[in-house]
């Protein structure tokens, strides 16, 4: 035979034993990895953010100001829903009952994780059942304000003029069940004051009249209260946070002036429905993390009274298990109950 013929028949048989030995690894490729090799990469669709609270508050706000940098970690566009009603338990029972496949996220609260669970007989969702915590977005600060007029000048002068004058002090919140409200009560019960709670449909009227001095006291969220401070509207005297705020950091805190031990910072953080696989949760944990290290990102939050503070997801629901138990205290403290 001619070296051509036999040169020709040579590559053949290498072909033929090529396709053998490629059937051959397919076959022995374990089903799992094979289902794993053809699944498209997460996420491969836009995600959807269900906000349980009206478009154009605070909590709206915020969620607006940062998805769009968690969507770019993530390379997909992330369409925010609002669903708002009953203190943000529809959107919760919403987000709840949704597929959990990493497309549907919901931005919980202190409001719908650690206080409606306390605060409403049937809220309509477990907080921690029905969710998997994904990470911790911000710390919100809040301030204790007084009127002007009022002769103190410190948290611990407050607290020894409350106690000089019994029932005579009136603290406004932005309704029955609100963070400025059971954070007053909190303040009350931890200083062991009697203080009168005067709710408001909502902080704006509230703060108006603590401004004209209908009402003595609040404990309101940065965002509103700042403002009129520094415009000398109202004296604000300390805040809420653990530590100082960064925004201000020449403002004690209430636990550091007068009332050690005491915190009553709002939050925010995304959730996925309960049975999520923890793959996605990781890939998500890591786009949030990736989008609250962004240095535009964190000035514009400290522009509205909230920090950054991501974490892991069990860090998170560790968080989440503490703040109940704090925000419990207060609604107890309170009274309040919503049926």
């Amino acid at each position: 035979m001619s070296p051509a013929p036999r040169a020709a028949g040579l590559a053949a048989r290498a072909r033929a034993w090529g396709r053998l030995l490629l059937a051959a690894c397919v076959v022995a490729l374990p089903p799992a990895q094979a289902a794993e090799s053809a699944a498209p990469a997460y996420p491969d669709r836009p995600l959807r953010l269900v906000v349980p609270f009206p478009p154009g508050g605070g909590a709206d706000s915020l969620a607006r100001l940062m998805m769009p940098k968690v969507a770019q970690a993530l390379g997909q566009g992330i369409v925010i829903e609002n669903k708002a009603g009953a203190g943000g338990n529809i959107g919760a029972q919403a987000a709840a009952r949704a597929a959990p496949d990493g497309y549907t996220l919901f931005y919980g609260t202190n409001g719908t994780h650690a206080i409606n669970a306390q605060l409403y007989s049937q809220p309509g969702f477990d907080p921690v059942k029905d969710f998997t915590p994904v990470s911790r977005l911000t710390e919100i600060a809040a301030t204790l304000i007084v009127n002007p007029q009022l002769p103190v000048s410190s948290t611990a002068e407050l607290i020894a003029y409350a106690r000089a004058h019994p029932n005579r002090l009136n603290f406004a919140s932005a309704g029955n069940g609100t963070t400025s409200h059971l954070a007053g009560e909190l303040f009350k019960t931890r200083a062991g004051i009697d203080i009168v709670h005067v709710p408001y449909r909502g902080g704006a009227p509230a703060m108006t009249d603590l401004i004209g001095g209908q009402v003595q006291l609040m404990i309101e969220v940065m965002p509103n209260a700042w403002p009129m401070a520094q415009a000398g509207r109202v004296r604000g005297l300390a805040v809420s946070t653990p530590q100082r705020f960064p925004g201000t950091p020449e403002v004690p805190t209430i636990a550091e002036s007068g009332l050690p031990g005491f915190e009553a910072s709002a939050w925010d953080g995304i959730f996925v429905p309960a049975g999520t696989p923890q793959a996605i949760v990781e890939r998500l944990n890591a786009a949030i993390h990736q989008a609250l290290a962004d240095p535009d990102l964190i000035a514009a939050l400290r522009a509205r009274g909230a920090v950054p503070v991501p974490g892991t997801p069990a860090s998170f629901a560790q968080f989440i298990t503490r703040s109940a138990e704090t925000w419990g205290q207060a609604v107890r403290a309170s009274g309040a109950k919503i049926d």
